[in-house]
């Protein structure tokens, strides 16, 4: 029997394919910290997270017959895949999935950021018609730089593009596309762009920083539904005091759930609970691609 612990919620209708896959038991079990996730991984053949649950080193450690782990989204920055691979242990996850899904939801956040949407919302909701104090801007024919161009930020890059914006882009690798964006470095994208939007994995420390908006125009638009801890999160509050910074529209931050609301209390900051794979689609769309996944591997 092949024992497989879900740790995060999935889709209903991958549960229900999951569980119904010959040789597979399937246990639900959410909401677990390291001390529990310690406890109840030994047996388990896989486990499946989303973001919530973090497989960490120790956990991978306690595992006696773990053979996969599979994360339901893009990245691996909540599983230790160092630790995985040296107890032979495969590590995937579904990063076509929610592409669509994160690609919209960015682009939707740059509407509210040039728009300030979110201060409309907030003061229309404390029945204040603030409407002479709310100025905003066409994205048409801005130039809107990209930082990471793979398949999430080049689906954003083909809406702009339907918006009439012009589109610049950075990435450590050639960009191959038939779109009509323009590969250019990371000092040219920071000095050149009018709206900055991140699409990049965690793979160290902060990659904008006080010296990088420097480099930014005065009165830049932010996004940021990459991931948390990307983006300096001190400089970035600075900069939008200074205003440096026009306004941020951020998804992510570096410690989720928050702790320090200073940045999003900001009037000119139009924040989400990391809700860019949220939607019903792409988390279908996972879930079986997860399914897919351990019938593959074990069944």
């Amino acid at each position: 029997m092949n024992k497989i612990l879900v740790a995060d919620s999935l889709d209903k209708e991958a549960m229900e394919l999951l569980k119904a896959v010959p040789g597979f038991e399937v246990t639900l079990k959410t909401g677990m910290d390291e001390a529990e996730l310690v406890k109840t991984i030994p047996g388990f053949k896989a486990i499946v997270v989303r973001s919530a649950t973090k497989v960490t080193k120790p956990v991978v450690n306690a595992s006696t017959n773990l053979e996969i782990i599979v994360r339901a989204g893009i990245g691996l920055d909540n599983v230790d895949a160092a630790a995985a691979k040296a107890k032979g242990i495969t590590v995937a996850n579904t990063p076509a999935a929610t592409t669509i899904s994160v690609a919209e939801h960015a682009f939707g956040l740059m509407l509210g950021a040039v728009r300030q949407h979110g201060l409309a919302n907030t003061t229309m909701k404390q029945h204040k018609w603030e409407k002479k104090a709310l100025h905003g801007t066409e994205l048409y024919q801005k130039t809107l730089g990209l930082i990471g161009c793979g398949r999430i930020g080049l689906a954003v890059a083909e809406r702009a593009i339907a918006f009439g914006m012009n589109v610049i882009g950075y990435d450590v690798i050639p960009i191959r596309t038939a779109l009509p964006l323009k590969q250019v470095t990371f000092d040219e994208l920071l000095a050149k762009a009018d709206i900055i939007s991140l699409h990049v994995p965690k793979t160290g420390g902060p990659i904008l920083g006080a010296a990088e908006f420097q480099k930014m125009k005065n009165g830049v638009i932010l996004v940021n539904a990459a991931r948390g801890g990307v983006v300096d999160e001190k400089a970035l509050l600075d900069a939008l005091n200074s205003g440096k910074v026009k306004a941020a529209a951020i998804d992510v931050f570096a410690k989720e759930p928050l702790e320090d609301w200073t940045l999003v209390d900001h009037p000119n900051v139009l924040a989400a609970p990391h809700i860019g794979a949220q939607a019903e689609e792409g988390q279908k769309r996972a879930g079986l691609e997860v399914v897919k996944i351990l019938k593959e591997k074990l069944a």
